[in-house]
């Protein structure tokens, strides 16, 4: 099997990302981590980076050319597919236009309730009896491109935002590369 030569975007713990690269390191997983980028250089997740050896990347967000700078090491590492994994930046256009069909996000509810931040708060305000992620496609409006995979746990009155998000990661280490997979098994 011939990898995915994919790059992982992140801005903070990066636990979605220490997930893949743990499955990427299967044979039979689609994909290889060739790239992390990060627009946060305090990112936890560049520990990872530097621990199993993958080149990364820091891109500082407030200069106006950032995205020639994310394409340019995007394609000198040959990158055609990519992962945001809690990157807390909307990607413009131009980016979405230049790989249509290979970003992908995953986010902490079940789509289309509940874009954009603050996720478990929204949930625990409008008292919701399900919660859980959701892997999509990336595209143009935010947490709106069609979905790959969601998964799925039911909401006890007594929860807070933190157990929510522990119970909604744990969801989202499956789901990542159940999507990917899913993604790739036709290809």
């Amino acid at each position: 099997m011939v990898k995915k030569k994919t790059c992982v975007f992140i801005s903070g713990q990066g636990s979605n990302l220490k997930n893949l690269i743990s499955r990427s390191r299967d044979n039979n997983f689609p994909i290889k981590i060739s790239l992390i980028i990060s627009n946060n250089k305090k990112a936890r997740g560049l520990f990872y980076a530097k621990k199993y050896n993958i080149p990364y990347v820091l891109i500082n967000t407030k200069f106006n050319n950032y995205e020639n700078k994310i394409l340019l090491n995007l394609r000198k590492h040959k990158i055609s597919f990519i992962c945001l994994a809690g990157y807390m930046k909307i990607l413009s256009k131009f980016l979405i236009k230049n790989y249509k069909k290979k970003i992908i996000n995953i986010h902490p509810s079940l789509l289309p309730k509940f874009k954009g931040l603050n996720t478990f708060s929204r949930i625990i305000k409008s008292k919701e009896i399900k919660a859980g992620c959701t892997v999509h496609f990336v595209n143009e409006k935010l947490d709106s491109g069609s979905k790959i995979i969601q998964k799925i746990f039911f909401v006890n009155s007594n929860y807070d935002e933190k157990i929510l998000k522990l119970k909604t990661q744990k969801l989202e280490y499956k789901a990542y590369p159940e999507a990917i997979i899913r993604i790739f098994r036709y290809n």
